[in-house]
Order: structure tokens, then sequence, then C-alpha cells
């Protein structure tokens, strides 16, 4: 099962990177980007539906990832919101983790860890969602 999922950064050659490298190691389909925190929680609005994760970068140069982490507060339980910084210092980590962010990734050095989080994740997903056989028939 692949995760729909939305990243939000705002340097396109990080954003590029990490599509392509997630997409290629990680059960992702990345369905769309922002730059900034109004654009994500425009997105995030409109599409409320379509994504299971939600990739957020703290520091924009728009806004912030604190705004989108709020406004992701009422997601459903089969969304997760992590985040991708270059700041994982203590307080940062800890302020994420109360606006509900599912866990706080390092840039350079959990890049491995957030891979795990999305197959587990992916899997998860895969065994609460009904599976169709060939034949139409539900299991």
């Amino acid at each position: 099962m692949l995760l729909s999922t939305f990243l939000v950064e705002d340097k396109p050659e990080i954003r590029d990177t990490v599509v392509e490298a997630m997409e290629e190691v990680a059960p992702l389909k990345f369905v769309g980007h922002a730059a900034s925190e109004a654009a994500a929680r425009q997105w995030l609005r409109t599409f409320n539906d379509d994504w299971q994760l939600a990739i957020v970068d703290l520091f924009l140069s728009e806004g912030s990832g604190f705004g989108v982490l709020r406004d992701c507060q009422t997601r459903k339980p089969n969304q997760k919101v992590v985040v991708l910084t270059s700041y994982c210092h203590q307080n940062i980590t800890d302020r994420c983790l109360q606006l509900g962010a599912d866990r706080v990734f390092d840039k350079s050095a959990d890049l491995e860890e957030l891979v795990a989080f999305c197959k587990a994740h992916a899997n998860n997903l895969a065994r609460v969602v009904p599976q169709v056989e060939s034949n139409g028939t539900l299991h």
C-alpha cells in the first residue's frame, strides 16, 4: 500500500530530493506539496480526506510548520503528521509533539527512521482497509 503523502517544504531542491528519495525507498506517493504555511493550510483544508501522511518542515520562508501542525490536530485517525527538520532540539521536539506531531525526524540523521515509520504506517493501514480480491470479494 502506498501512503498518499503531502509535503510542506519551502526549498525546491530539498523538496525534490525528499520526494525522489522517499518514493524510491518508502511506500509513499506524493499527492501535493506547499512551500508556505498559508498554502499548506489551504491544501489540507481543500483535500482533507486525500492524504494519509503529512511531512512538515518547521521553518518556512513564509510562516512556519507550527501553524500547519495546529491545523492537523483535528485530523482523522488514519492520518499521521511528522516533522522533518534540521532543528531537532529538545524544546522544538517537545513543542511539535504538544501540537500533535506523531514524530519528529532530523533531516540529516533520521531518514532511515522516517522510512521505517512510513512502512509501519502503511502496514497498519493495510491491515485496517478491507482487501478486495480479483473476483470482487472483500476479505
